[in-house]
Formats: C-alpha cells, structure tokens, sequence
C-alpha cells in the first residue's frame, strides 16, 4: 500500500514512518494540512494516518473536506486527544479507526492491517495460489509449509500483483509501491526486484510484457 502519514511531531513521525516502512509498505510522511492537501491531489493513497492537531489547523477539518469531496481512502487518526466525545467526532467525521497516544506501534500496524483488509473486502487474508499460500495479514509466504522470506520491498512488490491479479502493472506503478518521495530510483530496480521474487517463488510467477510491464503468471488464480 502507499501510506501518507500526517504528523506534526518529528520523533513520531518518523517512528510511524519507519514501522509502517518495515511493515513493507510505500510511505510519505508531512507535517501540515498544507501539505497533506498537496499529496492527496497528486498521489493516490491507500491509507492515510492523520494527526487531528497540526500547526496550520485541525486534522478533522481536512477529513471532512476529504470526505465531503467523496474521497473515500481509508483513514486511522492518531492523536493525544482521547475523550469519548473525541472519538465519536472523529468517527463521525469518516475516520476508519482512532488510535489515542502514546500508542505501540506493533498495534498500529496490527490496525493498518485490518483497515487494509476491511478495504479489500478479505476479511480472512490468507490466498492460496498454485503451490504459495500467502498469509496478507502477517506478510508471509510459504510454498508446502515451508516459508519464504521476502524483504519489506519484495513483500510491497508481490502485494501489487496480488491485488490486481488480472492486470499488466506498468514500471511506474510498481516504482509508485516501492518509494517514498524523493527517493532515488534506479533504472534497473523494478527488473532486480522482479529476478529476486522469481528466484524464490518461482519462475513463472511473474510474466514480462515486453514494453508493457508486467503481470502475474503460472501462479495466478
């Protein structure tokens, strides 16, 4: 998933950003509204994290122009502000979820995980395809029991193709999974990324199309 992480306080945002990171997703993280109403008219996100308290105004203004524009992107507010009254106006709002500060960041992304599951209406994540079972919960694939490691961009990767089975991913779209804003790109990258996914689930686990993209292959279900 690409995740936009709205948070003011630096120490936080950068512990968000790195566990969300971790956890294999494509993050960019800003620290006003400002900015956040830049980022979601140029990208498109999967989730969004939202401070309710930013220096340039208050993160539920923002969710409600979000949501009134029928902007529909999951969003999990993370605040300090934790009276009920609080939580039922951020629901009320649009939120999807509301995580009170401090907070473990292994539940966050516990959260993230299930918000992502709600959206892509599978609320068992475990996908069995050819001789892969891919648990999208835990982030984990095994071939007959036996599991395979993949790396946090690995993991990104094989997650695009999961979710749109049937479509040709340009190399932009699958670049878009794998880097946050600013980060360097190699013209090579998406090709080594894809050698290393077929050298361990399998050759035919994803098709070249030439000049197009790609694709998944044998596996697909």
């Amino acid at each position: 998933m690409r995740v936009l992480i709205v948070e003011d306080t630096v120490g936080l945002g950068e512990a968000v950003r790195d566990q969300i990171s971790d956890d294999g997703h494509a993050v960019d993280w800003v620290q006003s509204l400002a900015f956040a109403e830049a980022s979601v008219k140029s990208t498109t996100y999967n989730l969004i994290l939202l401070d309710l308290m930013l220096p340039d105004g208050q993160g539920l203004v923002f969710l409600k122009k979000l949501r009134a524009a029928g902007d529909v992107t999951p969003v999990i507010i993370l605040t300090a502000m934790d009276q009920v009254s609080d939580r039922i106006a951020g629901l009320n709002a649009g939120a999807d979820d509301y995580l009170v500060k401090p907070f473990d960041l292994s539940e966050l992304s516990a959260r993230v995980s299930a918000v992502a599951r709600r959206y892509r209406g599978n609320p068992n994540p475990v996908l069995q395809i050819g001789e892969l079972e891919v648990d999208l919960g835990d982030h984990r694939v095994s071939r007959n029991g036996q599991q395979i490691e993949l790396t946090a961009r690995e993991w990104a990767l094989l997650e695009g193709f999961l979710q749109r089975p049937s479509m040709l991913l340009s190399r932009a779209q699958l670049e878009d999974r794998l880097y946050q804003f600013g980060a360097e790109i190699e013209s090579n990258t998406i090709e080594v990324y894809i050698s290393r996914l077929r050298k361990k689930l399998g050759r035919d686990v994803i098709v070249t199309v030439r000049g197009m993209g790609y694709r998944l292959g044998a596996y697909e279900h």
